[in-house]
């Protein structure tokens, strides 16, 4: 259960910035995550509160780093 509880804390998070750096679109990048966490909820990987809980807070600050991440590539360099 530990070993569930700090992939939860990480894996989204980094799933979002990382299909956001691949699709270059940070809302994109989140609902390819949500997708493969809800896959894997409905596979019965995911069954308690407090896991869905860390996914979410997890997923929550992977889309706020991709957002700062695609506004950072979208300034003009001067």
């Amino acid at each position: 259960m530990v070993g569930k509880m700090i992939l939860a804390m990480f894996l989204p998070g980094f799933l979002v910035v990382f299909f956001t750096r691949v699709t270059f679109n940070h809302f994109l990048g989140l609902g390819l995550t949500v997708a493969l966490i809800a896959a894997s909820a409905y596979k019965g990987y995911t069954h308690t509160w407090p896991l869905i809980i860390i996914d979410a807070a997890s997923l929550t600050l992977g889309f706020w780093l991709a957002s700062l991440m695609v506004k950072k590539k979208k300034q003009p360099k001067s």
